[in-house]
């Protein structure tokens, strides 16, 4: 990226946030003005464009309050019932609704908006660290098939809308080791595989190494596992895989493998053949500054793996998008993972916030505004139960649950992210991501969040290092059928200094990192294990690999390979038994907490 581009992008953030309320009202102020005779809204405010009224009358909902208008447009009804912009695609958002994935309404100005960010957060990379513009990255992309609906549009996966627009086929293209068309090939095991074999051969212009998900990195070390013998022969013949048929991958891949090159098969076979791969990304690619993903929420759970075999590269989470809107970048890229913030950006949609418990984030789920009943909701307003503030008067220290307001036809839309407000850049807050706005695990009137869990899992995961484990996945469920019921936790291990697979488990060290989990859990949790109305925490250790044949499972039930997120919690009896089948042992919290 040039210099003045770099200057232009970074004075473009300084203005936007330092003008924050400004740039809120006319966020307002044009959806209103634009939107205000669709359907939905003109139910609410009768043609008005006042903020006020708006903030009045027009209901706070979840996407069950609105489905029926979506459905319709998706089914060919004029859009005009909820936005006048003309749609241009249907985004299918990670989350389900009665086990359906979720439609959000996409248009140019969502587009634009989408694509502008990583644009924005590439000056920001080139201002914290010096000499990106030497090489390239080696970013870990795959597309998805896209979906016909009634109305004649396509639905895809917000990763696929991304890949395919046109500022990343014209500009962020060329940063990338990989051309287009392996990308966007349908074929995911030889995209990855052409992925893999391109960026060894471009091994010393690789500056940082990415993907969009954490959870994307234990795939590709997997395969990389599998397929390493492969991927040096190809690159000591020069010659490709005969497995690798698909035009898309084969041909782009011509151009790469031009002769034979003993010499570089030479040089990585001694690393792929080592015992141990820890640090072996810094080993393939000396050269790389970092690694680009996202590891907040659930996908903190891999930032130990990422370490391991990084060699503890710095891990940075670039930015937070969702399918609903684009909210904002990390300005301060170079913080550790578990203190990455995002500044929101004013001027990306209309952002509110509905405070919640600061002890008890999960007590925001009582304040939920049902759209069908508007009395109702108003009524809450109004009597001060649920009180809702704008982008510009969140406090420090704060939790909030965010709600966003767009061109698309979202209006005071709960996307369910509990944040913390951690501080400012300008005028413009800059907020942690603190959970998604659901309940990991419940028996009785225990409700543990994911957040907890994440929380209390990461304390036990102190127990395991001086044996040389190295906690690469996890999941759980309530066995409610249990009396009294508890809690198991799946994890997958292995040992830090070997690729083995099989694991000699110490049962005191296990049992103690059932009684860690169970000791950093919340006052509620152990005091109904003291008076033993939940049963004893359980671990039951699985196979390395069932994590894979878990995704495996989600795939091949419609969830996208690059957004899939390992469940926190596992809810759906196919799941529970995949894992249930691979457990190697089985370990629990013994005497009762202090």
């Amino acid at each position: 990226m040039e210099k003045s581009r770099i200057e232009y992008l970074l004075k473009k953030i300084e203005e936007q946030t330092s003008n924050a309320g400004e740039e809120q009202e006319k966020i307002l102020e044009n959806i209103l003005k634009r939107n205000a005779e669709t359907d939905y809204l003109n139910k609410f405010l009768h043609g008005q464009t006042d903020k006020q009224l708006f903030k009045k009358y027009v209901p706070v909902v979840t996407y069950e309050d609105i489905k029926s208008y979506i459905d319709r447009i998706v089914d060919g009804e004029p859009p005009n019932i909820l936005t006048t912009e003309t749609i241009t695609e249907f985004i299918l958002s990670s989350g389900t609704s009665g086990g359906e994935p979720k439609y959000v309404l996409s248009t140019a100005d969502c587009s634009q908006k989408r694509a502008s960010i990583p644009m924005l957060m590439e000056a920001v990379m080139h201002k914290h660290i010096e000499g990106l513009d030497k090489g390239k990255g080696m970013y870990l992309l795959f597309s998805n098939p896209d979906f016909d609906t009634p109305s004649g549009l396509k639905a895809r996966m917000f990763s696929s809308s991304y890949l395919s627009s046109p500022t990343f086929k014209t500009t962020l293209f060329k940063t990338v080791t990989t051309p287009i068309e392996i990308i966007l090939s349908l074929n995911k095991p030889q995209s990855m595989y052409c992925q893999l074999l391109i960026g060894l051969i471009r091994r010393h212009e690789v500056l940082r190494i990415g993907t969009i998900f954490a959870s994307t990195f234990p795939n590709c070390i997997k395969f990389l596992q599998d397929h390493w013998k492969d991927i040096c022969s190809d690159i000591r013949t020069g010659h490709l895989s005969d497995w690798i048929t698909e035009p898309d991958c084969r041909t782009p891949m011509l151009s790469f493998l031009l002769e034979p090159n003993s010499e570089l098969a030479d040089l990585l076979e001694p690393i792929f053949k080592n015992e141990s791969w820890e640090g072996i990304i810094t080993k393939l690619w000396p050269k790389a500054k970092y690694i680009d993903a996202i590891v907040t929420g659930s996908m903190s759970q891999y930032i130990g793996l990422i370490d391991y075999y990084s060699g503890r590269l710095p891990i940075i989470s670039t930015f937070y998008n969702s399918s609903e809107a684009c909210f904002g970048i990390n300005m301060e890229p170079l913080n550790k993972p578990w203190d990455v913030s995002y500044t929101f950006l004013p001027n990306m949609a209309y952002f509110e916030f509905i405070p919640v418990d600061k002890e008890s984030p999960q007590k925001a789920q009582k304040l939920h505004f049902n759209g069908v009943s508007n009395e109702e909701s108003i009524e809450k307003l109004e009597n001060g139960s649920a009180q809702i503030v704008d982008l510009v008067d969140v406090k420090m220290g704060q939790f909030y649950e965010v709600v966003v307001t767009t061109l698309a036809g979202l209006y005071r839309y709960r996307v369910g992210d509990i944040l913390k407000v951690t501080g400012f850049h300008n005028k413009s807050p800059k907020f942690q991501f603190v959970e998604r706005q659901n309940v990991a695990l419940s028996i009785d009137r225990d409700k543990t969040s994911e957040a907890d869990l994440s929380k209390a899992i990461k304390a036990a995961e102190i127990e395991l290092e001086p044996h040389g484990f190295l906690l690469t996945a996890y999941s759980s469920f309530a066995d409610t059928w249990s009396i009294p019921g508890r809690y198991i936790l799946f994890w997958e291990l292995k040992l830090r200094d070997s690729n083995t697979d099989r694991l000699k488990l110490d049962s005191n060290t296990m049992e103690q990192c059932c009684r860690r989990v169970e000791e950093s859990l919340d006052f509620t949790y152990r005091l109904y294990r003291k008076m033993n109305l939940i049963g004893p925490l359980e671990i039951r250790v699985v196979k390395f690999g069932a994590f894979d044949e878990l995704m495996n499972f989600f795939v091949s039930r419609g969830a996208a390979p690059l957004q899939y997120k390992t469940p926190c919690c596992l809810k759906i009896k196919e799941a529970i038994e995949i894992l249930d089948s691979r457990v190697v042992g089985k370990f629990f919290s013994n005497g009762n907490l202090a």
